[in-house]
């Protein structure tokens, strides 16, 4: 993950290193995709790993739609 002031630093940033445009979110939505996806204790016993429809069921209520999102 890369941070950017603004979608222009994006572009640049881009440009200078010869890449594509990957998927961009805000701080917030960080927050929410970090927030959901650490909600449980790994040290508790009862911990699993989520499954694939549960990871797709948190980013589509975050609304990350586009394909880079898309699981399966």
């Amino acid at each position: 993950m890369l941070l950017f002031r603004s979608e222009g630093h994006v572009g640049k940033w881009c440009g200078d290193w010869n890449l594509t445009r990957g998927e961009t979110f805000t701080p917030e939505q960080c927050w929410l995709l970090a927030r959901g996806w650490f909600d449980t204790n790994r040290g508790e016993p009862q911990w699993r790993r989520r499954t694939v429809e549960e990871a797709q069921a948190l980013f589509d209520a975050l609304g990350f739609n586009s394909p880079f999102w898309r699981l399966g």
